[in-house]
């Protein structure tokens, strides 16, 4: 009966040590990373169709974590966060991107030609507002109720709005209004039913410019910059310990126009059915970001 019972015993803390292998070796290689996001339209597709790549080829768990704008940059400096993928550079971000580039990786470029701007309908007559400093035109203030509508208060193209507020002298006839994405394009389509004059802060890509006919206003003063490139970054030392993510974001290069047509798919379907259709409409694109890994 005692030999039994040491038998058992051995085979119980065998079977033990046994698990507990498995199981260190399964924590191991679930390794999870954490990537900031803020629900702009661009920035949630290209996240979450990178989760999904990630997921679907890789054994890494992409943990999704929305906040401000300037909290991802810090949380990305200070380590709280592994990467970010909205960078828009060299303008837009440039406070930020100056104050925490020693402490962060740059991982590539994700798209080019990205542009920030003051957006119309193009149904208000452009005889009358084509360029920013027509806001000072007498009349127009009163028309567009005094108001310029912005977005999150802490995002780049609010800073680079408020600039142009006082570059053109608005402060005396408008107020910029901060918002969500959500509320800007929520007010821009209040506006545009009833054919209202607005202006909003906005920029490309985005799946309004899908939805509704749009323009932007003239900027000659140049306040609000010029083409942009969006990169990611990552923490110090992303790459060292994570090769394999950081060679599929230095791969992956989205076409703008693509872009902008899957995020407008995903305003109509979904996320999930959008990202699903643009990795089997463009597998050869996708399967070139992943080269690194054959």
């Amino acid at each position: 009966m005692k030999t039994f019972s040491r038998i058992a015993t051995t085979a119980l803390l065998a079977a033990g040590i046994a698990l507990a292998s498995v199981s260190g070796a399964a924590a191991q290689s679930g390794k999870t990373v954490k990537i900031g996001w803020t629900a702009w339209s661009d920035a949630e597709f290209v996240t979450k169709l990178f989760k999904s790549l990630v997921e679907a080829r890789t054994d890494y768990t992409v943990k999704l974590q929305m906040s401000a704008i300037g909290v991802q940059y810090q949380g990305v400096a200070n380590g709280d966060l592994d990467a970010m993928l909205m960078a828009w550079l060299p303008d837009t971000h440039a406070d930020y991107y100056d104050k925490f580039e020693d402490d962060v990786e740059n991982l590539g470029t994700l798209y080019n030609d990205a542009r920030l701007g003051w957006v119309v309908p193009s149904y208000v007559p452009e005889d009358q507002l084509a360029s920013i400093s027509d806001l000072k035109k007498p009349g127009i203030a009163d028309k567009l109720s005094g108001k310029i509508q912005g977005i999150d208060p802490g995002a780049g193209l609010m800073q680079l709005s408020n600039k142009t507020m006082d570059a053109y002298d608005l402060g005396g006839s408008y107020r910029l209004v901060s918002a969500s994405g959500a509320a800007m394009t929520a007010a821009l389509s209040r506006a545009y039913d009833n054919k209202d004059w607005i202006v909003v802060t906005g920029w490309t890509p985005h799946w309004m410019f899908g939805k509704w006919d749009l323009r932007f206003l003239k900027d000659p003063k140049g306040t609000l910059g010029k083409a942009q490139h969006i990169d990611a970054l990552g923490r110090e030392g992303f790459s060292a310990d994570y090769p394999q993510l950081a060679g599929v974001l230095s791969n992956m290069h989205i076409p703008l126009a693509d872009l902008q047509a899957a995020m407008y798919a995903a305003r109509q379907s979904g996320y999930d059915t959008a990202i699903a259709d643009f990795v089997d409409s463009h597998s050869d694109l996708v399967d070139s970001w992943f080269a690194d890994d054959k």
